[in-house]
This record gives C-alpha cells, sequence and structure tokens, in this order.
C-alpha cells in the first residue's frame, strides 16, 4: 500500500468518477443505499421489533433517546470521514482536505496518488471498522437502547453505498492503477 506525491511517468488518465456531475449513477447509488438501509431495518425487526421503537411513550427517557440518535447520527458522519482521513494518513497521504457537498460529506486528497489496494482500504475502512464498533454496541446496550445503535448501523451500511460502488468498480482495473481521490471525483491512472 502506497501513496505517491505526484503522478509517476508514464501514467495517464483512464477513468473518472464524479457523483457531483453524474446525477443518474449518484441517484442509483443513493436508491441502492436506501433499500439496504431498508433491509437493514427489517433484519433489526427480527432482533428487536421495530414497534418498541415508534411505541415508546415520550417522557424524558424517550426524547433523550432520540437526541442521542440525532448527535450520535453527526457524530457518526464526522467519524467515518476522520477514518477514511487517517486510512489516507496511514498509507502515506498527505494533506487531508473535508468538505460538504450539500449531499455529501467527504474527506479527500488533493495531490495524491494512492494505489488499488491502499485505495480499497481508503474507501472501505469505514464501512468495515464502524460496521464492527456498531453490531457490538448493538448487542451490548440493553434492549431499550438497540435502535438507537441499529439506526446508526442502518445509516452506516447504507450511507457506504458510495464507497462500495467505487470499490466495485475500481474491482478489475489492473494492480498497477493509481487514483487520486479529491473528496468529490476520483481520478483513475494507469501506465
Amino acid at each position: 500500500m502506497k501513496a505517491y506525491q505526484s503522478l509517476p511517468e508514464g501514467y495517464q488518465e483512464i477513468l473518472q468518477i464524479n457523483l457531483q456531475k453524474d446525477k443518474q449513477t449518484a441517484l442509483k447509488i443513493n436508491i441502492g443505499g436506501g433499500i439496504t438501509m431498508f433491509i437493514l431495518l427489517v433484519i433489526g425487526s427480527l432482533i428487536v421489533p421495530i414497534r418498541e421503537f415508534f411505541s415508546m411513550d415520550f417522557s424524558g427517557g424517550t426524547l433523550l433517546k432520540i437526541g442521542v440518535l440525532l448527535l450520535g447520527y453527526i457524530a457518526y458522519i464526522v467519524l467515518h470521514e476522520l477514518t477514511h482521513a487517517a486510512v489516507m494518513k496511514a498509507v502515506g497521504g498527505g494533506r487531508v482536505v473535508f468538505g460538504f457537498t450539500g449531499l455529501y460529506a467527504f474527506a479527500g486528497s488533493r495531490g495524491d496518488y494512492f494505489d488499488k489496494t491502499a485505495y480499497r482500504c481508503i474507501a472501505l475502512a469505514p464501512l468495515v471498522l464502524w460496521g464492527i464498533i456498531f453490531a457490538v454496541l448493538s448487542a451490548a446496550v440493553p434492549r431499550g437502547w438497540f435502535w438507537i445503535i441499529w439506526f446508526l448501523q442502518a445509516g452506516n451500511i447504507g450511507g457506504a453505498a458510495g464507497d462500495v460502488y467505487v470499490t466495485v468498480k475500481l474491482w478489475k482495473k489492473p494492480a498497477s492503477i493509481l487514483v487520486m481521490d479529491t473528496g468529490v471525483d476520483m481520478t483513475v491512472y494507469d501506465r
């Protein structure tokens, strides 16, 4: 796994992925993510019936749980992007930039070219790391808090649809590719 600070000689652009400009693909990814979230909510209902979440009275405890869920999701979005950034740094990337496009939060790099293995790790790290954390937490919390964690897990897995899409799109590309990810678009180079 490696990051290059400049494009090696002989490399040229072979693919660009920009989900801000490619609205049709972005829509398909968001629909796929929504379907995934729905499936996860059905699975969660088999573990703890969802009616237990929706049949709550609006006491102080319920408002606390809703507040924890909202704050937890905001924190999760930040932690998701920080996870991308940490892996970028771990594989030798330079300065990481963060932003929000109105549709997506992002962590990107301006001037680093990541090899295929490094880029797969960068793309999938939040899904894997937070998937494990939320799975452990959902099993460990009291039953009354299960849905708070499970909603975060559904957001984690469904929300990673773009990361999974890019990983799949690059899967059959040669091992020699390099990827520059600015956060809103990915440019793929090969020799």
